[in-house]
């Protein structure tokens, strides 16, 4: 089996990964991309509904959460969404805005991967399909070993993402690698990610399967506000998958289905001025009415005795029902997992690394970047902005 050598070696042909490779061959380095899948940038393929939402005008230290919060602030800092967003306007790729500082490519999420592939230009070699046997150090290098080849470099750069998809070709690989290096993982597991109900509660809601509304979900000190569907499983929607990289299991999240309206107050104006209507009449104003009709059906009102119209309910009973919208207090089962997952939280621990070129502190020359670190974005271009501010870096000094 041949040997051929290279400055630098970089397992995964993602985001990151591609990243890195453009900017190492900028500054004169020989660079080998591995990857076991068919095509380049495959996450960056199917995200944004196919038009890839590259980053967020707003991304900032605040919008990752980690073991060590403060980690991800050299490289992004470095390295920023202004940057990115320059270059993308350098390849004359169209793109806009949509809600929160969300920006998407107009045409397809493929313009994103091309751009990459031409910053890499032809002296870097890209090798799809190619499947990687094994990875050691050797003669003050690496050496890894795929099917068909083996290589040696300086440095080796690991940027295999995460869990979190597995179709698309993503698994537990990087974790590996960086377990046999000895380096320490923050246990993986799926974010940004649809929550669950159990047995009972996913009866009682499954009615309601393609409803949305726009509603405030927080668990612990983390609220988002966007919009919530719901599922034949549970929940869904933004607010949802951005609350489930906080949450945990055995936790409960609250869930305000009306943000805007105080129902308790709405309730007791509609029993002055109507009092014969029945509970779910002045809901059905301020929630979907499948909801309020749901909400009303099932609620446990205790010790108060069930009433159906508002005349004669009592302000305790306005109170219990208001609660039910406004501070709705619900236990997911678990997450739909990293089947669906669009991220994996946890990962390479980052006291393993250093935060300014995301070599490891144990090991010179090896180099982990993108999901695969325990560095993770909330919805809407967060995540990206990692992979691109983590490759750079880790290309600067490779």
């Amino acid at each position: 089996m041949s040997t051929s050598n290279y400055d630098v070696i970089i397992l995964g042909a993602g985001g990151a990964g591609l990243m890195c490779a453009a900017e190492a061959r900028k500054r004169g380095r020989s660079v080998l991309v591995l990857d076991h899948a068919k095509a380049p940038g495959e996450k960056i393929r199917i995200s944004g509904g196919g038009r890839c939402n590259f980053t967020n005008l707003h991304s900032s230290p605040a919008n990752f959460l980690s073991d060590n919060p403060r980690f991800c602030i050299s490289a992004l800092k470095t390295y920023t969404q202004t940057e990115f967003i320059s270059m993308v306007e350098r390849h004359k790729i169209p793109f806009h805005e949509k809600t929160l500082g969300q920006l998407f490519c107009d045409n397809s999420a493929l313009n994103i991967t091309q751009m990459l592939l031409r910053e890499c230009g032809d002296d870097v070699l890209i090798q799809m399909g190619a499947k990687v046997q094994g990875v050691a150090q050797a003669n003050n290098g690496f050496i890894v070993e795929t099917d068909s080849a083996s290589y040696t470099s300086s440095s080796l750069v690991i940027a295999t993402g995460g869990k979190s998809i597995p179709k698309m070709g993503a698994t537990g690989f990087g974790y590996e690698v960086a377990r046999q290096f000895g380096l320490n993982i923050v246990e993986p597991r799926p974010a940004l990610v649809p929550l669950t109900f159990g047995d009972d509660l996913r009866a009682r809601f499954k009615p309601l399967a393609g409803v949305s509304l726009d509603a405030e979900i927080s668990c612990g000190r983390a609220k988002f506000r966007e919009g919530l569907l719901f599922t034949h499983k549970g929940l869904s929607g933004p607010s949802v998958l951005q609350i489930s990289s906080y949450w945990r299991e055995g936790q409960e999240i609250e869930v305000n289905l009306a943000p805007d309206i105080d129902v308790f107050e709405r309730l007791k104006i509609a029993r002055q001025n109507h009092p014969k209507q029945e509970l779910a009449t002045p809901l059905g104003e301020v929630l979907p009415k499948r909801l309020a009709d749901i909400i009303v059906e099932t609620l446990d009102w205790g010790s108060l005795k069930d009433v159906a119209r508002l005349a004669d309910a009592s302000d305790k009973h306005l109170c219990l029902l208001a609660d039910a919208i406004n501070r709705w207090r619900v236990k997911p089962e678990g997450t739909e997992g990293f089947r669906v997952a669009e991220v994996t939280i946890g990962g390479v621990d980052t006291k393993e690394l250093s935060s300014k070129t995301m070599e490891t502190r144990s090991v010179p020359g090896l180099f982990f970047i993108g999901e695969v670190v325990d560095v993770t974005g909330h919805l809407g271009g967060h995540n990206f902005q990692w992979a691109w501010s983590s490759g750079f870096v880790a290309g600067q000094a490779v």
